[in-house]
């Protein structure tokens, strides 16, 4: 009989596992670009939709200001981004990405596939496993 502690029945340690495993592999990747994966998130989320405010970043990444301030910090200081001040709203900070920042997008193209690769998952186990986190994401952070 089982009381539901042993390490093999959690969800919790393989999530944790394949997060550092994750994070692990995209390292060297992400070096070569001068960047941290989290600030890679960041610079994700402005390929995307260049010039959002420091809120919407948040929003988007799912970051407190706490965290995602001394991100846009380092990457301002690397040259990769640039704050400025709305014009119609002063209080509002928007992220602008730089000639650098912009250029390094052509580098980034190719980890997507590189990973895909490494991870080793059909489209379709792929897909499936990304909508489960999502799904489990928004689960636990609606209660």
């Amino acid at each position: 009989m089982t009381d539901g502690l042993a390490l093999d029945e959690q969800l919790c340690f393989p999530l944790y596992a394949a997060s550092r495993a994750m994070t692990s592999v995209y390292r060297p990747k992400l070096e070569r670009l001068g960047l941290t994966y989290p600030q890679y998130l960041v610079m994700l989320a402005l390929w995307e939709h260049d010039g959002r405010s420091v809120s919407e970043l948040g929003k988007a990444l799912d970051l407190d200001s706490g965290t995602l301030s001394p991100l846009l910090k380092r990457l301002e200081a690397g040259g990769f981004v640039e704050r400025r001040r709305a014009v119609e709203d002063e209080r509002r900070v928007d992220i602008v990405l730089t000639e650098h920042g912009r250029g390094l997008r052509a580098e980034a193209c190719r980890i997507p596939a590189e990973m895909s690769e490494i991870v080793g998952l059909t489209a379709e186990e792929f897909d499936a496993l990304r909508g489960l986190l999502r799904k489990l994401t928004h689960t636990l952070t609606e209660k």
